[in-house]
């Protein structure tokens, strides 16, 4: 991993942790639900339907969830 590579990754990860800061309870539900669900959707299937379809069903479960 090259280190424009690596401070790339590490700028990006720190953006979204502080864009995560003003989220509701509920919002951070689904946001976890729906990665969650996309990766599973992605290793179930192998494709991108099933990982959209699975981020998408995730997203909802985890604001259900969530509340």
């Amino acid at each position: 991993m090259s280190k424009l590579t690596r401070l790339l990754a590490v700028t990006t990860l720190a953006a979204s942790m502080a864009g995560c800061a003003s989220m509701s309870h509920q919002q951070k539900g689904a946001a976890i639900g729906a990665v969650a669900g996309g990766v599973l959707g992605n290793v179930l299937t192998g494709n991108a339907l099933g990982t959209v379809g699975g981020a998408a069903v995730g997203g909802v479960i985890g604001a259900g969830v969530s509340k």
